[in-house]
């Protein structure tokens, strides 16, 4: 059976956001510390009582994650929302042992836009608090705002397309957001030292060749990588409207693998 969440506050300066917390589901010294967050196409708009099907996948393997909830009430614009994750990942990381255990590593998750904040987060976490990222863990990340590529065409299959065109319009509202690396992780051009990864798609997913492309590309660049392509009947797509699946199991294994590997 699940382990209940529970709701909290963590205090940035005069700014309080709130984040559930969902214990791991077994017994594991120093546990991973899992920063989580979900997509809803750069929206949120799920209800805060409706657990993430991703961030209980991420605990079942024995981490204690952490959602943030990212939009609080306000839009979801960049870069505003990169740097509020950021420094709940600073915080996290000075507190470790409040959540899971002082020697606990840190990861940084998120499924669609939300893994386009984490993919986000790595890379101005590689620049700002080196060493401080043990990894990031990409569900079908959201990178690429062309939405150019053969795969996407898919989206309109399962009623995507357009949300994610307007979440895209939502999030790049600054002059520079559509070219930056933070932003659109698929174009940076320096991906070098980023914290090993660890990127799970399907074959029948809308955004797997973007999201192939960039682990391509984060191993070129010497990045410790690991990716899960799920076959098709893994109800994966079912991720973009938080149904759990057949999926869950196997995002849990494979956490659990790269977490062995790091250590």
């Amino acid at each position: 059976m699940a382990m209940p969440w529970t709701e909290m506050e963590i205090t940035q300066g005069e700014e309080s956001l709130p984040v559930r917390v969902y214990p791991c589901a077994v017994a594991v010294k120093s546990a991973p510390l899992v920063l989580y967050f979900a997509g809803d196409s750069f929206e949120q708009t799920t209800p805060r009582d409706v657990e993430r099907p991703g961030a209980r996948a991420l605990a079942d393997s024995g981490a204690v994650v952490v959602e943030v909830a990212y939009a609080q009430d306000r839009p979801v614009i960049f870069p505003q929302a990169i740097e509020r994750g950021l420094q709940v990942l600073l915080r996290l990381s000075l507190r470790k042992k409040d959540f899971a255990g002082a020697r606990s590593r840190l990861f940084v998750a998120g499924d669609e836009a939300g893994g386009n904040i984490a993919a986000g987060i790595a890379l101005k976490a590689r620049d700002h608090m080196p060493g401080g990222l043990s990894g990031q863990v990409l569900l079908s990340p959201l990178i690429d705002p062309q939405m150019a590529t053969s795969s996407i065409r898919r989206a309109d299959e399962i009623g995507m397309r357009q949300r994610w065109a307007d979440g895209w319009s939502r999030y790049l509202q600054c002059a520079f957001g559509h070219t930056h690396p933070y932003a659109a992780p698929c174009l940076c051009s320096r991906l070098s030292g980023l914290a090993p990864a660890l990127i799970v798609t399907a074959e029948d997913d809308p955004l797997r060749d973007e999201i192939m492309a960039y682990a391509k590309r984060l191993g070129d660049a010497g990045v410790f990588l690991r990716q899960h392509i799920l076959g098709p009947g893994r109800d994966w797509t079912g991720i973009y409207s938080g149904q759990a699946g057949r999926w869950g199991e196997d995002v849990t294994q494979a956490f659990a693998a790269f977490v062995a590997e790091l250590l």
